[in-house]
Order: structure tokens, then C-alpha cells, then sequence
């Protein structure tokens, strides 16, 4: 186990960061939040600490300074901690993920429903009430499918704007190309709702594109289309095509097993092995 069983509350005193905050950070918007946060709902994550080697009644932080330094400001005695068993700062923070903005638009809509009003969410994420409505309606006009593909990566809310200007079929589309390319900005979105067909467009929402030309809008719409073509010809044999390369570097592993194969190539083939060797350490880091 990485914990103790039980969460603990410790003095803040007995509690040692591992750094200090600089006087800079008690300043950004970010450590506002969490201040906000914690005046109105509490401490919601509790901060990791371990025990001294020497005194096991004082303790290392390893992730929450900003926390504690807010419980300090506030004149907080003590708080509630979780106490791993491994004094491994670094891969605290490695093992937590930034929460997606489709999972964060799920949350205040569960908390909605929980009767948490839209004030008191704004006062706790330290946020103007509007940008809360902004989350609550994020996939208006969104259709399933395209939100379900999306569900999990973090897109500005500016995508979705333009990801409403295009028909379901061509949501599901433009989501499948973001996530091919690795690409979520408006700006791209902007791109493929520039590069997309009158008839792929919602009804009624003028497709206004600033500093192209009609005629540059249609080649856009032409090039948009061959990618489209190109990618589901991609995606109709990626299947075999990553068996046959899952294949060929397992062979080519098993060669450079052998010893007498590598010495061969290092004696007549230097230049292949070295590639071949490439080609294995790319997938173990896969």
C-alpha cells in the first residue's frame, strides 16, 4: 500500500514542507481558487505527508503546499492527512491528472442536481458566475456520440462554440480528426468548421471566416474532404497494419537475441543494427 489506512490530523506544526511557496504563487489566480475553495466547502483532497525517519510525530509534506500555506494564512491549527508509506515526493504529482473539461461540465451538473447553487460554486472555484453557466450548458448542441469521443480530453470552450456550428454527423467527424492529430485548440476547430461543406453546417449559423476568400474557403472545403477520405482509408487498416508491425518487431527482437546475429551485424551491418536496435527501444518505451 502507498497509505497508512487511516487518515490522521496533524499540527500544522508538526507538518514540514518539503519547499516554500514563493511570495509570487500566493498571488496567482490559482492559489485564489484553492483559498476560495477551501473557505467555502474545506479541504476536499487532503494533503500527503510522511512520517520523519528520526521523529515519527513530525512529518515531510510531500503534495499540498498550497493548501497548507492557505490553512496558515487562515490561522488553521491542523489538518487531516493522508500519510504515505514511501517519501517519494515527485510521483505524487506525476499521478494526478487534470480533469477534463467534459468531466468538470458533468460535476457541476451533479452538484446542480444535488441542490449546490450556481453562487456557491463560483464562490468555491473562485470564478464569475457566468463562467460556471459556460460549463453547466458546454455540450448544448454537442451530439452524444461527438461528447462520448471527447469525454476525456481537454478542449478549450471555444471548440465546442465552433463544434456547434456543424451537424452531428460532422461533430462525430471533427472529434475523430482531433483526436488523430492530438490537436483540440479553437484554432483548429475554427480550421474545420472553415474547411467544412455548407451542407455539413447547422441551419441557420452563417459560416463567416475572416481574411478568406470564397475561393480559398472552397479549396479549404476541397482539402478537408480528401483528408476525410484519407483518414477513414487509414482507419480501415490501421488493424492490420499495427498486427503486422507488432509482428515484425517481435522478430526482429528475437534476432537481436541471438549473440551471433548481433555480432554478424555488427561486423558486416553496423548501420541495420543500430536501426533494428531503434526499432526495440521505441517499443519498450511504447
Amino acid at each position: 500500500m502507498a497509505f497508512e489506512a487511516s487518515t490522521y490530523r496533524i499540527p500544522l506544526s508538526d507538518i514540514l514542507p518539503l519547499r516554500e511557496v514563493p511570495p509570487k504563487v500566493l498571488e496567482s489566480v490559482k492559489y485564489g481558487q484553492i483559498a476560495a475553495s477551501i473557505a467555502e466547502v474545506g479541504i476536499i483532497e487532503p494533503p500527503v505527508v510522511a512520517r520523519d525517519a528520526v521523529d515519527p510525530n513530525r512529518y515531510h509534506l510531500l503534495d499540498g503546499h498550497l493548501r497548507i500555506a492557505v490553512l496558515r494564512q487562515r490561522g488553521e491549527t491542523e489538518v487531516v492527512c493522508l500519510i504515505a508509506t514511501e517519501d517519494e515526493a515527485f510521483t505524487y504529482n506525476r499521478r494526478v491528472s487534470r480533469i477534463a473539461i467534459i468531466q468538470e461540465h458533468k460535476m457541476i451538473l451533479n452538484a446542480v442536481k444535488k441542490g449546490v447553487s450556481e453562487q456557491r460554486l463560483a464562490r468555491a472555484l473562485n470564478v464569475d458566475i457566468e463562467h460556471i453557466r459556460k460549463k453547466r450548458n458546454l455540450l448544448a448542441g454537442i451530439c452524444p456520440e461527438a461528447a462520448d469521443l471527447l469525454r476525456d480530453k481537454h478542449l478549450p470552450m471555444g471548440a465546442f462554440v465552433e463544434l456547434r456550428r456543424l451537424k452531428p454527423m460532422r461533430q462525430i467527424v471533427a472529434a475523430e480528426m482531433m483526436i488523430a492529430l492530438n490537436r483540440y485548440s479553437t484554432s483548429h476547430a475554427k480550421a474545420i468548421v472553415a474547411g467544412t461543406a455548407e451542407e455539413d453546417l447547422v441551419e441557420g449559423r452563417a459560416k463567416a471566416v475572416r481574411g478568406l476568400t470564397e475561393e480559398q474557403l472552397s479549396l479549404m472545403e476541397r482539402e478537408s474532404a480528401a483528408l476525410d477520405r484519407d483518414f477513414k482509408l487509414i482507419e480501415q487498416s490501421y488493424g492490420a497494419d499495427h498486427l503486422d508491425l507488432v509482428l515484425a518487431v517481435g522478430y526482429v527482437q528475437r534476432l537481436l537475441g541471438n549473440v551471433r546475429v548481433v555480432r554478424h551485424l555488427a561486423q558486416h551491418h553496423a548501420d541495420l543494427l543500430s536501426e533494428f536496435q531503434k526499432i526495440t527501444e521505441l517499443q519498450k518505451a511504447a
